[in-house]
């Protein structure tokens, strides 16, 4: 599998499958861990990087999932290439823009990727289509015990798992679900939401993480703590928070079908009218009008436009991946042409 193959595959995290996939994109688990045999990433050489990935390669190639995967060194990738892993969420930015041997290992559909020398030396990540908690546990924690098969991981009986940051100490597990709430927004309630996730230790952050825009409604709710508590006690909290936001979702989608529907369909239409007719778009307004469209879908006010189409433009709308799209070469057009560009022959081809 090459990098372009792996960009052109419909990333099944996108596929709006799984329990209420209307309103829940995808959900993610990430676990942290680190070998026993070798310092924490930072105090790493270039030398005991290489042996550590080696190491870390030859355990789990002897998984099922490493049999089935491809490994990537990301020296040997373009800048370009990096980019475009990040904005398939199977990579962190951070690892992307680090110098130094690392590499990542992902499966064919992109559901699994296990990254090698990132802040830990290993993060196991597995992200799905809907709000599949249970189930995505079941998987990483399955393939979780089989590499711990083969390799010592640093533990503490103690602590649990130690980490480089302190903040992953315990479990090292990170539970994220990204989730589009529109009506929320709309309605003036999500500064209310956002203030009691925070009371509770969960996080609220924009669809690419830690220091990204929540740009069109588009939220990641996510765990903070990981020291004292089990893994299951973690997915508990999570699954009932964001069943009870999804609950307050629907609800207030229901509201404004029934009080503003007029309202919603103008905005509509105003968003449609917008990608038509723009010869530049920011990722901002665009986000904001793929929200609107997604939102008008699903309430029954939009034809001919499927969610799936929607969630896959979430991807292609971002700067590498629309330079992907078009040849990967500098052009006169800036990344807000190729943008408007790429919606209008999208969508044109979807209403002809």
């Amino acid at each position: 599998m090459t990098i372009d193959e792996l960009v052109q595959s419909k990333h099944d995290w996108l596929r709006n499958e799984g329990p209420d996939s209307e309103i829940v994109v995808s959900t993610r688990i990430r676990l942290a861990r680190n070998l026993a045999a070798f310092p924490f990433v930072s105090r790493l050489s270039s030398v005991e990087r290489i042996r550590a990935i080696e190491t870390m390669r030859k355990a789990i190639r002897k998984t099922s999932f490493g049999q089935n995967s491809t490994l990537f060194h990301l020296n040997d990738l373009s800048s370009l290439d990096r980019k475009l892993l990040v904005e398939c969420h199977l990579i962190s930015r951070e690892m992307a823009d680090d110098d130094g041997p690392r590499s990542v290992m992902i499966s064919p559909n992109g559901q699994f990727s296990l990254m090698f020398i990132e802040e830990d030396h290993l993060r196991i990540q597995c992200v799905k289509s809907g709000f599949c908690l249970q189930e995505i546990w079941a998987e990483i924690n399955a393939l979780d015990d089989e590499i711990e098969q083969n390799l010592v991981y640093a533990w503490s009986e103690e602590l649990g798992y130690l980490t480089a940051c302190p903040s992953n100490v315990g479990t090292g597990m990170r539970v994220s679900v990204m989730l589009h709430l529109p009506a929320l927004g709309m309605t003036r309630q999500i500064t209310k939401v956002h203030n009691s996730l925070q009371k509770i230790s969960l996080t609220v952050r924009g669809l690419y993480g830690e220091g990204s825009q929540a740009w069109g409604d588009f939220y990641q709710i996510s765990n903070q703590c990981t020291l004292g508590v089990t893994e299951e006690e973690i997915i508990s909290q999570v699954q009932d928070v964001v069943g009870a936001v999804i609950g307050y979702e629907k609800k207030a989608r229901e509201f404004l079908l029934e009080q503003n529907s007029e309202k919603l369909k103008m905005g509509i239409a105003e968003c449609i009218g917008l990608i038509r007719t723009s010869d530049a778009l920011n990722p901002q307004d665009t986000m904001k009008c793929l929200s609107a469209i997604r939102l008008g879908i699903i309430l029954g006010l939009v034809e001919d436009i499927s969610i799936d189409v929607v969630n896959q433009l979430l991807l292609q709308i971002q700067p590498a991946y629309l330079q992907w799209i078009y040849g990967g070469v500098e052009s006169s057009l800036d990344s807000n042409e190729f943008r408007a560009q790429y919606l209008k022959k999208f969508l044109l081809k979807i209403n002809d």
